[in-house]
């Protein structure tokens, strides 16, 4: 009866060890992929950075309708479509991530509301928030899906003197 105590307990230890020390052994090295390493494919595989400005310019504007009295430059029923701007910033940002098949629509629709707040929510955000929209924006028009990564070297190789074709 000692040993069939014994038994179980070292299988646990051997397993602990093995997930410390980082080593799989068994059913732990079925294939899963990283958590990390998943978000990353899925990244690259869409404009991420251009939609998170848009979203990061849209919430910066938001946050610049909040502020006091003394800061604010627009009031009263003009500061209705001052939010509106804007949270349609924020939804466009997340719509380009989410959809990337749509995001000429997308950008140019942050890119409106980017441009409009300049008017209607204190100059833009202060101008941080008009820039990130407009600058998100177009790097979501200007994404290409379907292109292969660029290697540094790829240009001067097909620009060689002496090569034809």
């Amino acid at each position: 009866m000692a040993q069939g105590t014994d038994g179980p307990a070292e299988t646990d230890t051997t397993e602990a060890t093995a997930e410390t020390t980082g080593t799989t052994a068994g059913p732990a090295s079925d294939g899963r992929r990283h958590p990390w390493r998943t978000f990353r494919g899925w990244r690259h595989r869409r404009p991420f950075g251009a939609g998170l400005a848009v979203a990061l310019g849209g919430g910066e504007i938001l946050l610049t309708q909040r502020a006091s009295v003394s800061v604010i430059l627009t009031a009263g029923a003009d500061s209705l479509i001052g939010y509106v701007m804007p949270v349609i910033m924020i939804v466009c940002g997340l719509l380009i991530i989410v959809n990337p098949s749509q995001r000429l629509f997308y950008s140019i629709c942050a890119v409106l509301a980017s441009l409009a707040s300049w008017v209607t929510s204190n100059l833009g955000g202060f101008l941080v928030g008009l820039l990130l929209g407009v600058v998100g924006s177009s790097l979501a028009f200007g994404w290409a899906p379907d292109q292969p990564p660029r290697t540094p070297g790829a240009l001067r190789r097909r620009l060689r003197p002496g090569r034809s074709g």
